[in-house]
């Protein structure tokens, strides 16, 4: 009864919103009428249409994402078609009007009122009049603040190693990197742990619950060190696309250990999402200068070793998250423990397999960044915590965009036909597995 009783007013505002965008409409075609040019008018904006027709399409229970992309789509084509307002000119024309007093006309103060009104109306309906909305508001601007800086992390990570190669080689021992990563994120993890629960200090704590971290960090140590060797018996275009079969092994593992059962919708959501990898992989970017045609090799031996990489990365990643979530201990002491481990695990691994030279040979302020972003997102494991591995593989999905970006702006590579089918892809997996109710 309570939520009949929160509704009947965000009808209300849903209801007068609609009007006042109505009146906005016809306010706007008695300009046309008029003869008033586009470029004076504040809601010839495309960008407004677009948005309009985003939050239209949001509101009628479809996923934020479409309604995000429906907009932003509906924007850049009404941008392309049309003339964009100048709404400096805008601003300035109306500046100009008042300090020489003359009357400005009424659909300038008109539309100021009613832009007003609307956005009154949007705020009571996406935030609501109940006092603990805010805190609701908030904790969902934290996470997905978090799940935006997770997906920049994993998308920064290829484009940064780039920056940091010399002659086209890479400068530095990558164990050596991942060591300082993992060392990193035990000292992240104690000052969180000084910082927000230090009354833990003096819990007395089990073996029992420390054990079972040692083997999430083995598995993801083995995991590290095989991706190293594979290399020898495939090039690395033929890996960044075969290891997309990871979020397929993964989702079994999810669906089989942690018992939980996906739909078939879901299901193609996920495959969706190896589409998108497959396609982004296979030439999503291109150099100018090289050739279109994307040769694969890979040997027998490189095909064994690529199925047990999936199977460790599904594995490794189910096991964490079923440890941080059985166990009634915070997350800051839960990493604690895992980065401990994988610390060790990765400083055996460095000295098993150290060639000549020092451990920080061939570093720069690139590694510097690489080590500190990589670090930083330790904050995945809230993600694995509090909701589940499907999200972190959409994270590591999404990031196909930001590294796309990067790539463009930094090396000058151009977007293929192939990128865009993975962005629908994705768009499309993300519709199916969270907008559908």
């Amino acid at each position: 009864m309570a939520d009949d009783k929160d509704s009947l007013p965000k009808l209300k505002d849903l209801a007068f919103l609609k009007d006042q965008l109505e009146s906005l409409q016809r306010r706007v075609e008695d300009e046309v009428h008029a003869g008033v040019g586009q470029d004076g008018s504040l809601l010839a904006s495309p960008f407004l249409k677009g948005f309009l027709a985003g939050y239209l399409v949001a509101k009628l229970r479809f996923s934020a994402v479409l309604g995000f992309v429906a907009g932003t789509c509906t924007g850049i084509y009404a941008a392309q078609n049309y003339a964009v307002p100048n709404v400096e000119k805008t601003i300035r024309d109306y500046l100009s009007s008042v300090k020489k007093g003359r009357d400005y006309p009424r659909f300038a103060l008109g539309t100021c009122f009613q832009l007003a009104l609307a956005g009154y109306c949007l705020k009571m309906v996406m935030f609501g009049n109940a006092a603990g909305s805010a805190n609701r508001v908030l904790r969902r601007g934290l996470w997905g603040l978090m799940l935006v800086l997770s997906v920049a992390i994993y998308g920064s990570h290829a484009p940064l190693l780039t920056l940091c190669k010399v002659d086209g080689m890479i400068p530095f021992s990558s164990a050596s990197v991942v060591v300082l990563v993992e060392l990193t994120k035990l000292v992240f993890s104690l000052l969180f742990l000084l910082t927000w629960d230090r009354e833990l200090l003096g819990v007395a704590v089990s073996w029992r619950h420390v054990a079972p971290f040692a083997l999430s960090a083995l598995l993801y140590a083995a995991n590290n060190n095989l991706v190293v060797h594979m290399q020898l018996f495939m090039d690395p275009s033929t890996y960044q696309v075969l290891s997309n079969l990871k979020i397929v092994s993964t989702a079994l593992l999810y669906s089989l250990f942690l018992r939980q059962r996906l739909s078939t919708r879901k299901w193609l959501a996920l495959f969706l999402l190896v589409a998108a990898g497959v396609s982004y992989s296979c030439g999503g970017l291109q150099d100018p200068g090289a050739p279109s045609m994307m040769r694969l090799h890979i040997t027998l031996v490189g095909l064994l070793l690529i199925s047990v990489y999936c199977l460790i990365s599904g594995l490794s990643a189910v096991y964490t998250e079923a440890i941080l979530k059985t166990q009634a201990l915070p997350l800051s002491l839960q990493n604690l423990f895992l980065y401990f481990f994988g610390s060790c695990f990765n400083l055996i691994g460095y000295f098993w397999s150290s060639t000549e030279g020092s451990f920080l040979e061939g570093f720069s302020s690139w590694v510097l960044v690489i080590v500190i972003s990589q670090a930083i997102n330790v904050i995945m494991s809230v993600v694995m915590k509090h909701s589940s591995n499907i999200t972190r593989l959409f994270v590591i999905s999404c990031s196909i965009l930001v590294n796309a970006f990067l790539s463009v702006t930094l090396f000058n590579l151009q977007l293929t036909l192939l990128f865009f089918v993975a962005v629908l892809c994705i768009g499309l997996a993300v519709h199916l597995y969270y907008g559908v109710t």
